[in-house]
C-alpha cells in the first residue's frame, strides 16, 4: 500500500444515490466522520437525470422532480457533516472493512469502523439480454436515454419501440416525447401491462402483450425490430430508429461479491437481515442493491434504517443471534430482507418486499413455517410483475424463533 493516502472514517458509504445520502445525513451528526464515495462526478444517483416529478413522497413528505430531489439529499448529507468524495471508484477490498479507491488525485485506502454498501441497481443492457440480430446504434436502456436527453440535451431519434410496460417503461415514454422522438409501440411478455392503468390511459401508447423482441435490424443505424407473439409464434417487423430496453433490473453487486458476502440467489444482491446487516461483521447494505428496483424514496428510507443499525453496531458491537431464513414461495421470485433474527427491529417501513412473476389481482398472502400455516391474509393491492409487492411485517407475528425457515407466498386467488 506504499504511496497511497489513507483515510480512517468511522463509517464509509459506497454510493451517493438516495440510500447512501440518506444514510450519511442520519449518521453524520452522531459519529466522528462519515465519508461517502461516489464514482460519478455528482452525487444523487439515478434521480439526477430523471427529470420527472414524483420523488420525495415517502421520505421528504413532498413531491419533487428528480434533479431537485437529488440536490436536496446531497445538501442534507453535507449540512449534517458528511464528506462527499465524487469521482472516487471503489475497486476492491484490502481488509474486512478497508476499501481500495481510485480518484483523480491518486490511489486511496479507506479504513472504516463500519461500511454501508449503497451501490444501487441497473437495467441489463442488450448484451446481457442476449437479443439476436445486428449491432446498430440507436439502442438504449432507460438510464442511457435519460442521461442523453436530460443531462446532455440530445435526441435519440424520431420513432421508438420500448421493450417493457412497467412504470419505468412509461418514464422512458415521457423522456422520448420530451426529446421529440415518437414512441410507436411498447411490448411485454406478460398478458397484461405491468404499469398502472392511469399511465396507460394518459400516455396512449399501444402495448403489445405476450410479445417478445427476437431480432434487431440495421447496420449502422437501427432500422426495425422483429417481434414474436409468445403464444402463437407469429412474427412481425416494426420500423423504428430507436429501441429502449427497460426494466430487467440487476443490482450493482460486484463490490459485494468481491467482499465474499453471502448473496441472495433471488435478488442477486447481498443477503441481509431486517437490520440490513450482511454476512460480514460491520458491513451493511441498503437501497436497490437489495431490491432491484424500487422507488428512490424507499431506497432513501432503507438508508436511514441501515444508518440506525450502524449506530447501534458502533455503540456496542455484538454477535447477532442465529437467523431464520425468509423464503419466497410461488409466484414470488424473491423476498428481502431474507433473514430474521429474534430481537431485531422490523425491516424498513415494517414491510417485506417481494417480486411477483404473475399478476394476482386479489392476493391472499400466506405465511408458512415448517408444515404449519401461520397466516392467510388478503391484501387490498395487486401483486404485479414489474413492481415491488409489499407485505406488512405484522403478518409474521406468529413465527416461532426456534422453528425452521419461513415461506411467504400466495394462496388461491384470481390470476390476471
Amino acid at each position: 500500500m506504499t504511496g497511497r493516502r489513507i483515510r480512517t472514517p468511522d463509517v464509509a458509504i459506497v454510493g451517493a444515490g438516495p440510500a447512501g445520502l440518506a444514510a450519511a445525513a442520519r449518521l453524520a451528526p452522531h459519529v466522528g466522520s462519515v465519508l461517502v464515495l461516489e464514482r460519478e462526478r455528482a452525487a444523487g444517483g439515478i434521480p439526477r437525470h430523471s427529470d420527472h416529478t414524483g420523488f420525495g413522497i415517502r421520505d421528504l413528505r413532498r413531491v419533487m422532480r428528480g434533479p431537485a430531489y437529488a440536490r436536496t439529499l446531497a445538501e442534507r448529507a453535507v449540512d449534517a457533516g458528511a464528506q462527499l468524495l465524487t469521482e472516487a471508484t471503489v475497486t476492491g477490498w484490502c481488509g474486512e472493512r478497508s476499501l481500495e479507491v481510485t480518484t483523480p488525485q491518486g490511489l486511496l485506502r479507506v479504513d472504516a469502523r463500519a461500511v454501508i454498501l449503497a451501490t444501487g441497481a441497473r437495467e441489463r443492457p442488450r448484451s446481457a439480454r442476449l437479443i439476436p440480430g445486428d449491432r446498430p446504434s440507436g439502442v438504449f436502456t432507460t438510464g442511457q436515454l435519460q442521461n442523453l436527453v436530460h443531462l446532455h440535451g440530445g435526441s435519440p431519434g424520431r420513432r421508438a419501440v420500448v421493450v417493457g410496460a412497467e412504470p419505468v417503461s412509461w418514464l422512458a415514454v415521457l423522456t422520448l416525447r420530451e426529446s421529440g422522438c415518437r414512441p410507436v409501440l411498447m411490448t411485454t411478455c406478460h398478458p397484461v401491462p405491468e404499469s398502472y392503468r392511469a399511465a396507460r390511459h394518459l400516455l396512449r401508447v399501444p402495448v403489445a402483450t405476450r410479445t417478445r423482441l427476437v431480432r434487431v435490424i440495421g447496420r449502422r443505424r437501427l432500422e426495425a425490430v422483429e417481434l414474436e407473439h409468445t403464444d402463437t409464434g407469429s412474427r412481425r417487423t416494426v420500423a423504428c430508429d430507436t429501441l429502449v430496453l427497460t426494466g430487467d433490473w440487476i443490482p450493482d453487486h460486484e463490490l459485494a461479491r468481491a467482499a465474499g458476502l453471502a448473496m441472495d440467489p433471488g435478488t442477486r444482491g447481498p443477503l441481509t437481515d431486517t437490520a440490513l446487516r450482511t454476512s460480514t461483521d460491520g458491513i451493511f447494505a441498503a437501497g436497490n442493491l437489495l431490491h432491484p428496483a424500487d422507488t428512490a424514496d424507499v431506497a432513501a428510507l432503507d438508508g436511514r434504517h441501515a444508518a440506525a443499525s450502524t449506530l447501534r453496531y458502533l455503540a456496542a458491537p455484538a454477535v447477532p443471534r442465529p437467523p431464520l431464513a425468509l423464503e419466497a414461495d410461488t409466484p414470488f421470485r424473491w423476498v428481502t430482507p431474507g433473514l430474521f433474527r429474534p430481537g431485531d427491529p422490523p425491516p424498513p417501513r415494517a414491510r417485506l418486499l417481494l417480486w411477483s412473476d404473475a399478476l394476482v389481482r386479489t392476493p391472499r398472502v400466506t405465511v408458512h413455517q415448517d408444515s404449519r400455516l401461520l397466516t392467510a391474509r388478503p391484501l387490498p393491492w395487486p401483486a404485479t410483475p414489474g413492481r415491488v409487492f409489499r407485505v406488512p411485517w405484522r403478518l409474521l407475528a406468529g413465527v416461532d424463533p426456534g422453528g425452521g425457515a419461513v415461506r411467504i407466498g400466495l394462496g388461491p386467488a384470481r390470476l390476471g
